[in-house]
């Protein structure tokens, strides 16, 4: 058995495009902005208006800001090299095609099955975050969601499905099937409304800052920080998720690195200020809600601002939803097109140029999710997968550098080996301090996927039939 046959980068992209339908294949359509725009869209999102407050309450306190810088520079590295594999392998799959090409066909299968539960898990807790947010806006109007039907399964506290949850999964795949370019055009007139409601909420919250909320600083100590550096890194999957658009960008060697490195820089300064205003707002202790920037406002009586910035953390919320779900359906069609997945997956709709069958899959399994897992479980597991992912796209980069360094790159990551061992070792340091449960669902997760490769994806594989 053949387990590390790789593909040529001449072979992924020359690709048969068109996957099961003959000569269609992704619309070409997005340039750096709309790559842009789509980092910042997935990235500003849950991390601010969700993730901020639980993991100030349980892990880090004041100290989240340090959370956020290290998790950023753990980020600068994979950033670095996603940018280098992007402009030099730029077609649809992310770190699974990357893997294809520097370890071959076992660990992309694994890269592939770890990037669906990174995705598919990520879109259910931001789904799961947006029904906060939804639900708080609702309230301000007298209107109230069935409680039954108001959060994931818990029928200590009364509840069973969180059917907003599941309306806008629902939606956002509606979306997702009418095209790229639209897509592209609805995710950056939402993220323009997404940044004037963070900026809003820095101009408001500054003058409310009391420095004695900042102490104690590091409540739980360092291990505390480093613990919420890992739980926050879910708030880092955004520029992962631009890479999965290579194949639809018209000048990726330029386009891809520019979009990843600028979407991540914009980010990271927003976090840092976000995370030191609302600690400096609120005692931490307080922050184990679902809608933390909105509860700062409301604690200081700016209610006004509150219904504002609800209705701009829905829009926020809804792109990261979008580019979540954009790149799983991506995944799957690459993976499906290496014949790695059943061929439906990526069969292409012939008018819309997109990968419908597996846009409606994805979003019926990510529906079931977020209606059901709560919210930390999810978020969790979202952090191991694209942690796992880092290091192995970082590893790659310096592979091919030995092993193909004929290849024309677009963009070259200085300083190889160092920097891509420095990514490895620092998302390495992170993946350690994730909880027990964490690390043991994980890898059912890679048994399960394994079998399946077994069963299914080997035989079937392109490369097998070839």
């Amino acid at each position: 058995m053949n387990l590390f046959r790789r593909k040529s980068v001449a072979t992924l992209l020359g690709a048969d495009h068109g996957g099961h339908s003959g000569s269609v294949g992704l619309s070409k359509s997005l340039g750096a902005f709309d790559l842009a725009m789509l980092g910042v869209g997935c990235i500003i999102g849950t991390g601010i208006f969700v993730i901020t407050g639980v993991a100030a309450a349980e892990h880090a306190g004041p100290a989240l800001v340090l959370s956020f810088i290290i998790a950023g520079i753990a980020c600068v590295f994979a950033a670095l090299c996603y940018s280098e594999f992007a402009s030099t392998v730029p077609a649809a799959g992310s770190a699974y095609t990357y893997s294809y090409a520097a370890f071959g066909e076992l660990l992309a299968w694994i890269l592939g099955w770890d990037l669906i539960l990174e995705y598919g898990v990520a879109a259910s807790a931001v789904a799961s975050g947006w029904s906060g947010y939804f639900q708080s806006l609702l309230s301000g109007f007298g209107l109230h969601v069935p409680h039954a039907l108001s959060n994931a399964f818990d029928p200590a506290n009364g509840t069973y499905f969180d059917l907003p949850a599941a309306l806008i999964i629902l939606l956002i795949g509606f979306l997702l099937t009418r095209g790229v370019k639209e897509t592209a055009r609805f995710n950056t007139f939402m993220v323009v409304i997404k940044i004037a409601v963070v900026l809003l909420f820095i101009v408001i919250g500054v003058w409310y800052v009391k420095p004695s909320n900042w102490t104690p600083f590091m409540p739980f100590g360092f291990q505390g920080v480093a613990s919420g550096a890992s739980a926050i890194f879910f708030a880092y999957i955004g520029f992962d998720s631009v890479s999965t658009a290579a194949e639809e960008v018209r000048n990726p060697q330029r386009d891809m690195p520019i979009g990843i490195i600028s979407s991540l820089a914009i980010c990271t300064l927003l976090y840092v200020v976000v995370s030191l205003v609302l600690t400096g707002i609120v005692p931490y202790t307080q922050l184990n809600v679902k809608n933390p920037v909105a509860f700062a406002l409301e604690y200081i009586g700016q209610d006004w601002a509150a219904g504002l910035l609800s209705l701009g953390a829905i829009a926020g919320i809804t792109t990261v939803l979008l580019v979540l779900l954009f790149g799983q359906s991506r995944l799957f069609y690459a993976m499906s097109r290496d014949g790695l997945l059943p061929g439906i997956l990526s069969r292409m709709n012939r008018k819309t140029q997109t990968p419908a069958v597996s846009t409606w899959m994805i979003c019926a399994a990510v529906t079931v999710i977020a209606g059901f897992i709560p919210l930390g479980r999810l978020a969790s597991l979202t952090s191991i997968g694209t942690l796992f992912a880092f290091s192995v796209v970082s590893l790659g980069v310096w592979v091919m550098r030995r092993t193909q360094p004929e290849l024309r790159r677009g963009f070259r990551v200085p300083c190889v080996p160092l920097i891509s061992s420095l990514s490895v070792l620092s998302c390495g340091y992170l993946m350690l301090q994730l909880e027990l449960f964490t690390w043991v669902a994980f890898l059912v997760w890679l048994v399960i996927g394994l079998c399946i490769y077994f069963l299914y994806g080997y035989r079937h594989s392109t490369l097998n039939r070839s």
